[in-house]
This record gives C-alpha cells, sequence and structure tokens, in this order.
C-alpha cells in the first residue's frame, strides 16, 4: 500500500482517466469490481467523477466529449511545467492533440500523441496531484507503453521526457523499464508488442492491482467483460488483460509496481 499526499516527480505515470458512453454502466462495473466510491471533480467539471479507494483517489471517469472518441483508459505524465514540456513533445516529433490549458485550480494539462500514434496526458498538479493511492487492490499500479517502434518510442520519451531506460531480460520479450530523470526510480515500462492486430493502435496500457487476481478475473466476466487471454504469470506478475463490457482494456496484476 502506498498513499501519496505530495506531487508526483516528472515523468511519473501519475493518473488515468476513462471517457465512457454509459457512465452509470461503468460507475457500477469498476465499483464491483475494485470496491471504487466516487465523487464529484468538481463544481465545473460537468459529470467528471474521481474514484477512491479509502477515501484517496485512484482514477477517474466522465462521459465523453465526443461520441467518436475511442474507449480506452488514458495515462498522464507528471509534469513540472506542462507548457515546457509541450515544446518538447513537438520537438521531439509528437504531436499535442490539445495544447496547455488549465483545468479549474486541480491543475494544467495537455493531450498528446507520440511518433507512433500513442496518445497519452500530460499533467502538471494544482490542487490535484493525480493518484493518491497506488499499488494496493483497485489503484494504480503500472502504465505500459505498448508500440510497434520500440526504438522510436524509446527515442522520444527520452527526448520529451529525460528518461532513461533499464532492459528486462526476458526470453522472447522485448522490453524496457522507464526509469525517471529525477532519481533512476522504474516508473513504467516500453513493450515492443510484435501481436497488436492492425485495427489496434500503439498505446499506454493501463494495470490496476489485484489481491487475487484469478478472482478478479472471474468477476470482471460475471459483470460482463472478456478476458483477452487466460490469467498467467509474467515476470512482472500474475496478470489477466481484461476487456470491459463498453470496450476499454486494463491489465490486472498482483505485483506492485509503481514508484512513489
Amino acid at each position: 500500500m502506498s498513499t501519496k499526499i505530495s506531487n508526483w516527480p516528472a515523468a511519473t505515470p501519475i493518473w488515468v482517466d476513462l471517457g465512457i458512453d454509459d457512465l452509470q454502466a461503468a460507475k457500477a462495473f469498476y465499483s464491483d469490481l475494485f470496491g471504487w466510491d466516487y465523487v464529484s471533480g468538481g463544481q465545473d467539471s460537468g459529470d467528471y467523477l474521481l474514484a477512491h479507494v479509502d477515501g484517496r483517489a485512484v482514477a477517474g471517469l466522465g462521459p465523453k466529449q465526443d461520441p467518436a472518441m475511442p474507449t480506452v483508459w488514458t495515462t498522464f505524465l507528471a509534469s513540472d511545467d506542462v507548457d515546457t514540456t509541450a515544446k518538447k513533445v513537438v520537438a521531439a516529433g509528437g504531436q499535442l492533440i490539445a495544447s496547455p490549458f488549465d483545468v479549474m485550480d486541480s491543475g494544467r494539462m495537455a493531450l498528446a500523441m507520440d511518433t507512433v500514434g500513442a496518445v497519452f496526458g500530460v499533467w502538471q498538479a494544482g490542487n490535484h496531484i493525480g493518484a493518491e493511492r497506488v499499488n494496493e487492490h483497485g489503484a494504480l499500479c503500472w502504465n505500459e507503453l505498448h508500440t510497434r517502434d520500440y526504438t522510436g518510442a524509446r527515442s522520444f520519451y527520452a527526448q520529451a521526457f529525460d528518461v532513461s531506460y533499464q532492459d528486462v531480460a526476458e526470453e522472447g520479450l522485448v522490453y524496457s523499464t522507464i526509469r525517471r530523470p529525477l532519481d533512476g526510480r522504474e516508473v513504467g515500462g516500453i513493450h515492443h508488442d510484435t501481436e497488436l492486430s492492425e485495427d489496434v493502435p500503439n498505446h499506454w496500457m493501463t494495470w490496476f492491482a489485484s489481491d487475487y487476481v484469478e478472482g478478479t478475473a472471474t468477476r470482471a466476466v460475471e459483470l460482463g467483460a472478456t478476458l483477452l487471454g487466460p490469467v498467467a504469470d509474467s515476470p512482472l506478475g500474475r496478470m489477466a488483460v481484461v476487456r470491459a463490457p463498453q470496450g476499454e482494456v486494463f491489465g490486472i496484476i498482483d505485483a506492485p509496481r509503481t514508484s512513489e
């Protein structure tokens, strides 16, 4: 278990949120699966909700701003200065989907796309630091980029966020952990995913911690989700990949990974 009350260091994946068609159905699904409670994101936040575990924020949910948007969990990376980071994203060959803007007094953000099409957010904390609880059941545990262009992706994030990498030695796996610049701690991963189907873009994958992966996976199916493969062991822990009833994909894993 880990509770966070101060700002996360730059380049750390610190928040995930979901734009969804049926917000009430999503609330019910994740509440049953992870025990989430919900509070309003603020007076001017529309229907955006903060999901809580034991009174601490772990994720965000809200209605899609455009029905044509894909149903996905979006990963946000911490920044001390989102405007500077946005310039570095563009200089590294990425694109800004949404230029930096203030989110009330919660913080300042941008939405970007890397050089191979993976979408991510950048968050500069105000009153909202991002995830306040990590590495426990129902809370954010790990974020990793699944990409067809492993070398290009590593180059982009190194330039845009000043991160470094540590290769993972595992037969048949091309993977590296991401080390943030402040202290070199592992905060995420990049996976050379050669099994992505043509209709699946390069993307950031969200992983939530589970006390009992088999039980959580079984309950997800009972709630209308689909498992994208069996529960299995991996170098990072016992895990399963879930497609929720409205189509968003996320992982569940039993090994806490996120560093403070």
